[in-house]
C-alpha cells in the first residue's frame, strides 16, 4: 500500500499539520483569481483537495466547484460543507476521471503532486488531467520549491502537539525527499514516511509540455515571481493547448 493511502487517512496527520494557515489559504485563492479572471460560474475542480479548505473559498467567490481527496476521512469532513456549487468525492488521483473538457479550471494544491516513483508516472496524470480541461482551460500546481527544501532541510527534530511528541528525521536521496514521522500514544507505537519527489521547474516544464503552456511561474502565495534559490513555493499557472 503507497504511503499516502494511510498517512493522508490518519487523524495524526491532520494533528501534526493542525496549525496550517486557512486565511492564508484564502488569500492565496483570491489573489490567484485576481491573476486568472475565471468567468462567475466557472466549473472549477480541486485535485487532491484535503479536508476542502481551497475549494471552499473557491465555492465562495462563485465557482461551481467539484473537489476530491483519497482520504475517506477528509471528503467525510468536508461534505459538511456541500451545497449546490461544492461537489465532494473520493478519488485517487492516479486514476483518471470519466469526464471529458468539463472543467474550466484545475487546481492541485500544497504539494499533492510527486508521490510515484517514475516521472513517466507524473506525465500520465497530468495527460488525464489535460483529457478533463477545455482547449485554452488553466491547470495550477502548487508544489514546494524542492532546490531550497533540501538547502535548508532539517535532519532531525521534536515537534509536540498537544499530548504527542512526534519524532521527525528528514533525508534526500537524490531523487525523493523523505520525512519519516515516529510516535506513540497509549503505548503503541505509530510510524510513517512521506516520500515526495524533487520536481524542479525544468522537470514541470517537460511534463506538462505536449498538452499544457506554461503562463506564470509564481514563487509563494502571494504570487511573487520565482527564485529557485530563495521562493518558498513553486506556483505553476498552465494553459490546455
Amino acid at each position: 500500500m503507497k504511503w499516502f493511502s494511510t498517512w493522508f487517512d490518519s487523524p495524526y496527520y491532520h494533528i501534526l499539520y493542525e496549525q496550517r494557515d486557512e486565511d492564508e489559504a484564502a488569500a492565496f485563492i483570491t489573489s490567484l483569481q485576481n491573476k486568472l479572471a475565471l468567468t462567475p460560474g466557472a466549473r472549477v475542480l480541486d485535485a487532491a483537495c484535503g479536508k476542502g479548505r481551497h475549494a471552499i473559498t473557491l465555492e465562495q467567490l462563485g465557482f461551481s466547484v467539484d473537489a476530491f481527496d483519497l482520504s475517506t476521512a477528509n471528503i467525510e469532513s468536508a461534505t459538511v460543507f456541500e451545497n449546490k456549487n461544492l461537489l465532494f468525492f473520493v478519488h485517487d488521483l492516479r486514476e483518471p476521471l470519466p469526464l471529458q473538457n468539463q472543467y474550466d479550471a484545475i487546481f492541485n494544491f500544497f504539494t499533492s503532486f510527486g508521490y510515484f516513483d517514475a516521472q513517466e508516472d507524473n506525465k500520465k496524470m497530468l495527460h488525464a488531467i489535460a483529457q478533463m480541461l477545455d482547449k485554452n482551460s488553466l491547470l495550477l500546481i502548487d508544489f514546494m520549491n524542492a532546490k531550497k527544501v533540501i538547502i535548508i532541510l532539517v535532519p532531525a527534530e521534536d515537534v509536540i502537539r498537544d499530548t504527542l511528541s512526534f519524532d521527525i528525521s528528514r533525508i534526500f536521496d537524490g531523487t525523493h525527499i523523505f520525512k519519516d514521522i515516529q510516535f506513540s500514544e497509549e503505548e503503541e507505537d505509530f510510524h510513517y514516511t512521506e516520500r515526495v519527489q524533487a520536481l524542479y521547474l525544468e522537470d514541470f516544464k517537460a511534463l506538462l509540455e505536449g498538452d499544457f503552456e506554461i503562463l506564470h511561474t509564481f514563487g509563494d502565495f502571494e504570487l511573487n515571481a520565482f527564485d529557485a534559490s530563495h521562493s518558498d513555493r513553486l506556483i505553476l499557472i498552465a494553459k490546455r493547448k
